[in-house]
Order: structure tokens, then C-alpha cells, then sequence
């Protein structure tokens, strides 16, 4: 197949880490075809989706994981699938590159669904299973953040559309930095805040979970750091193996047919103790952890989902 990757920059990809890396190096296995490109070199002309981009064949070689060819200009209809891969911020250039994508037409597969990732995004979907998820409000208005603290004590307090991370804040219910970190979040963004009840367990980790065409795979542990409550592994998280457990299965059950609707073939969701806390369809991460963990080629799991649905 002739495959297309809409990412970050290649050059700067971690070969041991990266899950875009990891899924582009398993097509190239299997005899497919690479095509890269970056989010800001896709367009819509005259009725047709199109990207700047070059031919690609990646290589573990730290800090030089791919031969590119000459630029190219491309019509993306040309192609069997697309990969919507770019990390967020989910901000309106990610959402514009979902409405381009989303007007390929029948013959050529986006992963995943661009349709579904514009209206699923991380902190949202999970509002759709409020039975699995901690006690949440989404708002603004700092009288409601207000109130859910007094109701619910310790909670965190993050970025609607954040990833990474990034801007996570611990606070307890006596704490009273929440006027100040309300005053600065809404100085710089009109976007609502989300706050959710502070679980504990997360000390003993943050559990990504993967699911393929809505079947969990595997699983991996994220640890904080000492003195961290942010488990993910851009701010210094360990990834350990992990088993699925039986609440594990219950959560994946009850996600996974939405998922496979909506044409969500790679997710990762985050689980902490019993609870779902989001569901992760834009650029999910933790593919090659979870690998070398297991023994197991994940990567082709994913390859074949995807190669079953071209072939229908």
C-alpha cells in the first residue's frame, strides 16, 4: 500500500520511544510504501486534498531515523492510508487538518477517523462513560471550579485541550492558588478548564492502556517522579510493565465498540486505580514500551486492523 504519515518534524523523533516512528518502521516491513510530511504542508485545491512532502524510508540511527527523498507535490486520494499524527495542542490548525482529511474520499482510510478525533478529543469522550470516570466539571467560571473543590477536596485542575502534562496542578482543599492559576490560564486562552477528583493511587501510577479496532492490547505503568502527581513520560514518568486487570477489561469492554465506530483504531486510554481519566485518540504514545514489555509486535496488530479494513 502507499501510505502517507502527517506528523512532527522526522528529524526529531526518539527511534526508541516514538509510536509514530514505530508504526511507519512496521509498514516498511510489511512492503508498504512511505510518504511523509509535515500538518502545515497540507492544503485544499480546487476540490482536491493535497501535501508537500517526500518519499521516506526510516532507520534505527540515533538522531538520523530516515532517508527522505525529494519534495513532492501529492494528491492524497493517491494514496491507500493516511496517518493523522501530529501531536496536539488540539487548538484550530489541528482541527482544520481534520476537516481537509476528512474530505478524502471513501477510497483512501485515515487513521484515525478525522471525523471522530475532531469530535472525541482526550478530556471529552470520557464524558460519554461518566460510570468509569472520577467526578468531573468542565468550565470557566471560577464559582464552579470553586464549588467542586468544596465538594470534592483535593482535585486537579489542567488544561481542557493540554497534552504531555503540561500545566497540571495538584490542589488541595485548602490550597488557594486556585483564583491565581484561574487568572492565568484565562488570561492567555478563552478555552474552559477541566478539574477532576485528585485519586490517590496515582502514585502507584497511571495506567496506558492500548486498544486496537477497539481491543485492548497491552498495557504499560507510568510511575511520577519523586515528588511528581504527573505520571507522563514527558516530565520524567517511568514506564513499567503492568497486567490488565479485571476493572481494566470492564473499562476496555464498555469503550471499545464506541471505538471501533467511530474508527478509532490506535487509542490509548489512562486508567488510575478503577477510574478512566481520558481517552487518547489524537497521537496516542506508548506503543514501543509496551512492546518491549510484552514481546510482542503490537506495531502489527495495528497493520493488520488496518489492512483488513482496505481490504474491505
Amino acid at each position: 500500500m502507499k501510505i502517507a504519515f502527517q506528523m512532527d518534524p522526522v528529524g526529531s523523533v526518539d527511534i526508541d520511544a516514538d509510536s509514530t516512528f514505530r508504526l511507519a518502521e512496521e509498514a516498511q516491513a510489511r512492503g508498504h510504501e512511505l510518504f511523509y510530511y509535515t500538518p502545515d504542508h497540507l492544503a485544499y485545491e480546487e476540490g482536491r486534498i493535497t501535501a508537500r512532502g517526500q518519499s521516506m524510508r526510516v532507520r534505527r540511527t540515533a538522531g538520523d531515523p530516515a532517508e527522505l527523498g525529494e519534495m513532492q507535490h501529492v494528491d492524497l486520494a493517491d494514496f491507500d492510508v493516511v496517518w493523522l499524527r501530529q501531536d496536539p495542542p488540539f487548538d484550530m490548525h489541528y482541527i482544520t487538518t481534520t476537516h481537509l482529511l476528512e474530505r478524502l474520499g471513501p477510497g483512501t482510510l485515515v487513521v484515525n477517523d478525522p471525523f471522530w478525533v475532531r469530535n472525541s478529543p482526550e478530556k471529552l469522550l470520557v464524558l460519554n462513560f461518566p460510570e468509569l470516570t472520577p467526578p468531573t466539571a468542565i468550565a470557566r467560571d471560577l464559582a464552579t471550579l470553586k464549588a467542586f473543590r468544596d465538594r470534592h477536596g483535593d482535585v486537579i485542575l489542567k488544561p481542557l485541550y493540554g497534552n504531555g502534562g503540561a500545566g497540571i496542578f495538584k490542589l488541595g482543599a485548602e490550597d488557594r492558588n486556585l483564583s491565581s492559576l484561574h487568572e492565568m490560564f484565562t488570561g492567555f486562552s478563552r478555552e474552559p478548564l477541566i478539574v477532576q477528583k485528585f485519586l490517590p493511587a496515582v502514585t502507584r501510577g497511571d495506567k496506558r492502556i492500548i486498544l486496537v479496532d477497539g481491543a485492548p492490547a497491552g498495557a504499560i505503568n507510568r510511575v511520577p517522579a519523586e515528588g511528581e502527581v504527573r505520571s507522563n513520560m514527558h516530565v520524567g514518568g517511568r514506564a513499567e510493565k503492568a497486567e490488565l486487570t479485571a476493572r481494566d477489561r470492564e473499562i476496555c469492554a464498555a469503550i471499545g465498540p464506541v471505538l471501533r465506530e467511530k474508527g478509532q483504531i490506535f487509542v490509548g486510554i489512562d486508567v488510575i486505580g478503577d477510574w478512566l481519566t481520558e481517552i487518547n485518540v489524537t497521537s496516542p504514545t506508548g506503543l514501543q514500551e509496551l512492546e518491549r514489555f510484552d514481546n510482542a509486535n503490537v506495531a502489527g496488530q495495528v497493520w493488520e486492523a488496518i489492512e483488513a479494513k482496505r481490504q474491505k
